[in-house]
């Protein structure tokens, strides 16, 4: 099936299967909703295959690009699990001890689109390391629908902590220079936001459309923060304003940009809701944040 865009589908068709992705219907809800929007020979079901992510064709850095090191390596949980794992990429070419981010993924564990971004920072001349918050039940099971029902058995009180220990984790590191940033999306946009609030010595922050924290913790951010929203996103927008009152009010330096005509998941490069022109943009001004504040 040709890979469509957001232009595609219908504006609401959308808002339903972003519901679909955060567990507020099933899968049956959804093909119930969605079957109004199939026409011209399309069923529900086809609807659903078009909207779901397309890992292969979408890769950017290939898994055995010659110019990184990748390995999958384990870090020590504090809350309860034996262990844990992330995907540690480092450009191959690099002398010296590097600067880190951590990558955070979406609400389906470490997929391939998150290992491609880690690995399009490793080209960057990061050390990027991206936990998997679905490792102690099994790790990303290769399909979306399985992943989201895992991630619903996590423990997200013991699953914060993971990420916060892999941020210490990585800033540790002997090759590491103990500068490090982090970027999440969607999920891993709020871990970012959680971060903020938790880790002293994150430099920069980068949640893609990500939920806010508690207004109280916010004054502890110490972290440069760049804040990326979609347009077309409700859900998680309406936090926004009270986010942003409680950044000034605590004099907290921050840069915050709303795409116009984006979809929340605009910056996934493997779905519809990809928005080329934005998502580069976005993407651009994410890799100034980090050069300034993690590199610099």
């Amino acid at each position: 099936m040709e890979r469509k865009t957001a232009a595609d589908f219908d504006q609401e068709l959308l808002i339903l299967f972003d519901a679909y992705v955060h567990g507020d219907i099933d899968r049956r809800g959804f093909l119930e909703r969605a079957s109004k929007y199939a026409v011209g020979g399309m069923t529900a079901a086809m609807l659903l295959e078009a909207l779901n992510p397309k890992f292969a064709e979408a890769q950017v850095i290939a898994k055995d690009d010659a110019r990184l090191t990748t390995e999958f390596v384990p870090y020590p949980s504090p809350q309860g699990y034996a262990t844990t794992r992330g995907y540690l990429v480092k450009p191959k070419a690099a002398t010296g001890k590097l600067p880190g981010i951590v990558v955070v993924h979406e609400n389906r564990g470490l997929n391939p689109h998150i290992e491609d971004i880690a690995r399009r920072l490793g080209l960057d001349g990061y050390m990027a390391f991206a936990p998997d918050a679905l490792f102690p039940v099994g790790g990303y099971p290769g399909d979306e629908d399985k992943a989201r029902t895992l991630f619903q058995t996590l423990d997200q009180p013991k699953t914060r902590e993971d990420f916060v220990a892999a941020a210490g984790w990585l800033r540790a590191r002997p090759d590491a220079t103990g500068k490090i940033g982090a970027v999440g999306f969607c999920y891993g946009g709020a871990i970012v936001n959680m971060l903020a609030t938790r880790v002293p010595e994150l430099a920069a922050g980068v949640p893609f459309y990500g939920g806010a924290p508690p207004v109280a913790d916010v004054p502890k951010i110490k972290a440069a923060l760049l804040l990326q929203f979609a347009e077309n996103d409700e859900r998680v927008n309406a936090a926004w304003p009270p986010y942003e009152a409680a950044l000034k009010e605590a004099k907290i330096p921050y840069e915050a940009h709303i795409y116009p005509g984006t979809q929340h998941g605009f910056n996934n490069d493997t779905t519809p809701r990809y928005d080329e022109k934005n998502a580069k943009l976005a993407w651009e001004r994410t890799m100034a944040h980090f050069a300034k504040h993690v590199k610099g």
